[in-house]
């Protein structure tokens, strides 16, 4: 869930050169071949493909052969140019999206059990190669909540990320309230507003959600990017909060709002049976003259950029240091994290760390948070996309674990 972290303070990464085009007879060279995937059928469609650019600058062009992968908002495959400056965010023209009329260079066949993919062009078919790993840069629904991965594992290959169970568990807010709770990790207390209880028990919903007591957090249980979420600090305004929020999602989560500083720690697979790795925690600082929100909110993230403030490593006491550090491990390991993760905290003025949310697939553009706290903790981006690979290329599929 995306550039919602941006940092402006991040070393520019040069763009690579110009990749070989794909020869026919599959695999023109002995390097793994990965493919990038990105866009897909959410509403965070945009910031996949600002997440993709990074990374098609990024990635060890000496070390791997990438063929890109767009996923239109329709849910068609196409093979995309490898041009980084196509997919970046740009104030001077429209929010990009993947087309087959526009960035498209023929829908793609995907073969089931690893053959090669194919391109259906205006020409004929057009052999593109078979596909060492899968390194899926999709945000929300479709792509971060276990949709995509269980597709990657009919096709028998391994893809970069959390497996199916941490993706759908990951993505759901309540379900990750539930797992981390019965790991004993703390979040804020909560209503669940499914669409058979809204309609038939709405007073007692209600009840029950004012009973937490206000400011009133009210977001879709399934979105990112902070998509539908509003802020209620009167009794009036909770049923048209709820009803925004299941514009997105019919599945909405009210929340009591906590006080807090917002803090986020970055996780990374250990290999083998290591434990995970933690990067040092980042802080989100907004600053209300610059055109912050009253939280961190969509418009705050991606449109107010001089209003946040990426702070790492976060000015923390060394406990407070440590609690965040340790939550976010044992967050990793209690929803069965692999690769790369974002835990979310809201630390307390009396030292206590409540996890807000987890990011399966975090922003992770040159400039994000998740990469940026690898960088201060001495793993720069290239560096990273590398070790996420090699991460996935190790590990057994869901049917051999």
């Amino acid at each position: 869930m995306p550039r919602d972290n941006d940092i402006t303070s991040s070393p520019a990464v040069p763009a690579p050169a110009a990749s070989p085009a794909p020869e026919p007879a599959g695999r023109p060279s002995a390097r793994p071949r990965v493919a990038v995937v990105f866009g897909g059928r959410s509403g965070e469609h945009t910031i996949s493909c600002a997440t993709a650019a990074g990374v098609l600058r990024a990635i060890d062009r000496e070390r791997y052969d990438v063929v890109p992968v767009g996923i239109t908002r329709s849910g068609k495959w196409v093979r995309v140019a490898d041009d980084p400056a196509a997919l970046e965010l740009d104030d001077s023209r429209p929010p990009v999206e993947i087309t087959v009329e526009g960035m498209g260079q023929g829908e793609l066949v995907v073969a089931l059990g690893g053959g090669p993919l194919t391109a259906v062009t205006a020409g004929g078919p057009e052999l593109l190669g078979e596909v060492d790993v899968v390194l899926p840069l999709l945000h929300g629904p479709y792509g971060e909540d276990g949709t995509i991965q269980g597709l990657l594992e009919m096709l028998g290959l391994p893809y970069v990320g959390c497996g199916v169970l941490a993706s759908a568990a990951g993505m759901d807010k309540q379900v990750t309230k539930v797992l981390l709770g019965a790991a004993g990790i703390e979040t804020a207390p909560h209503v669940v507003v499914g669409p058979h209880r809204w309609a038939r028990e709405r007073e007692q919903v209600l009840a029950e959600c004012q009973s937490l007591g206000y400011p009133l957090f009210v977001k879709p249980a399934r979105a990112g990017s902070s998509l539908g979420i509003t802020r209620v600090d009167a009794g009036g305004d909770l049923v048209a909060a709820i009803e925004a929020a299941r514009l997105v999602d019919p599945k909405v989560l009210v929340e009591a709002g906590v006080v807090g500083r917002e803090v986020e720690v970055a996780v990374l697979a250990g290999h083998g049976d290591d434990a995970p790795r933690v990067a040092e925690p980042g802080e989100i600082v907004m600053d209300a003259a610059h055109g912050a929100g009253e939280f961190y909110d969509y418009e705050t993230k991606y449109l107010a950029h001089e209003a946040v403030q990426m702070v790492c490593p976060a000015r923390t006491t060394p406990q407070e240091r440590e609690l965040l550090m340790s939550t976010a491990a044992r967050a990793f390991e209690a929803l069965g994290g692999e690769g790369l993760m974002r835990v979310d905290f809201f630390l307390t003025a009396d030292g206590r760390a409540l996890v807000n949310e987890v990011n399966t697939m975090p922003g992770f553009t040159p400039f994000s948070m998740y990469p940026y706290m690898w960088q201060v903790s001495g793993l720069g981006y290239t560096e990273l996309v590398t070790e996420l690979i090699e991460l996935a290329l190790e590990r057994p599929t869901d049917v051999n674990r």
